[in-house]
């Protein structure tokens, strides 16, 4: 039997790219969803697709940097189906440019969503996890957080820190609860968008039309941590392409 099925996840940055194949993946295993983030209209569409090929998953509008949107999230899992067995934060930003851009809100930004974001979903989820003693938080982090270089050094310092607070909260979860951090390469999605420097735009559009591997390979790992024993805690999976050095 599946170690997925049946089991309550909930997944912030949910509307597109890994979000979304996460989503899609662990439905078509037999997860039920919650479904999170600020495009209200697309995950309207991803539940859709989800019901239509027999899942089951339920949407709320969420932005990560305020507190009360996760504990919402956190709540909804609870009044729809009972329980919450996987918190996924994978909601992030990557507004890449040289630091002597000076694009000080763009780094506020990216402190705000990848870093305060990871923090109010455990601060959502943690009092849930300890009333159930069980649960998983798996955070989506990134091959930045190994290696940093020229134009990613906030970005990089994000998931350097997301990196340290999840092995932080894994030495303080017990043996109840389970802590994994997925770290993925270059992957085929809109990330290069988020970057308002043409020239870093440029170059990270075309790492990814070179080498990118799809958003399902990180589904496929994600959902690798989850279906483990409960007594198996898969600490840390770095996906990467072959290509990228």
């Amino acid at each position: 039997m599946s170690g997925i099925k049946g089991k309550v996840v909930a997944i912030t940055g949910a509307s597109s790219g890994i979000g979304e194949a996460t989503a899609l993946l662990l439905a078509g295993r037999g997860a039920r969803l919650v479904l999170g983030a600020r495009r209200s209209e697309r995950l309207a569409e991803l539940v859709a697709r989800i019901e239509k090929a027999g899942g089951t998953a339920v949407q709320i509008r969420i932005d990560v940097t305020r507190r009360e949107d996760l504990k919402a999230m956190v709540a909804l899992a609870s009044e729809r189906f009972g329980q919450l067995d996987v918190l996924v934060s994978n909601a992030g930003v990557g507004t890449i440019s040289p630091l002597d851009d000076l694009r000080v809100e763009e780094w506020d930004h990216m402190v705000d969503v990848n870093v305060k974001g990871v923090l109010h979903g455990i601060g959502a989820a943690l009092p849930v996890f300890r009333a159930q003693g069980t649960g998983h938080f798996i955070t989506t982090a990134s091959t930045a957080a190994f290696r940093i270089v020229p134009t990613m050094a906030v970005y990089a310092g994000t998931k350097f820190a997301v990196r340290a607070i999840c092995e932080g909260l894994r030495q303080e979860a017990g043996g109840s609860l389970r802590v994994t951090t997925v770290s993925p390469g270059a992957t085929a999605t809109d990330f290069a968008e988020a970057s308002t420097n043409s020239e870093v735009r440029a170059g990270i559009t075309k790492t990814r039309d070179d080498i990118a591997i799809p958003p399902d390979a990180i589904a496929r790992a994600i959902a690798f941590a989850i279906e483990q024993p409960a007594a198996v805690d898969v600490n840390e999976i770095v996906v990467r392409p072959t290509a990228q050095s």
